[in-house]
């Protein structure tokens, strides 16, 4: 089963969330839409601005976990080699 690893943020720069599904429609559609109770919803957190499509779960939640603890530039540099622009990426997912 394919699964994705994912990064959504407040605004640039500002606050990010980095999470793993295996239906990326579906969980930034919830994110969005405020229907995910905790973190997200709190600050606010719903612009997709970078995603990476795995062949299996295992591989996509071991890329997660090292994502997570990189230095936030770090992950600014990953979104900026995919997303210069910063733009929703879930806006092209339907495409």
């Amino acid at each position: 089963m394919s699964a994705w690893v994912y990064i959504l943020a407040s605004r640039p720069y500002e606050t990010l969330y980095t999470g793993v599904t295996t239906d990326l429609k579906r969980r930034i559609y919830e994110h969005r839409e405020g229907l995910v109770p905790g973190f997200t919803e709190k600050y606010g957190i719903r612009t997709l601005v970078w995603y990476e499509n795995h062949p299996e779960i295992a591989a996509a939640i071991t890329r997660e976990k090292q994502i997570k603890r990189w230095r936030r530039q770090w992950k600014f540099d990953l979104i900026e080699k995919m997303n210069p622009a910063w733009e929703d990426l879930y806006l092209t997912l339907n495409q």
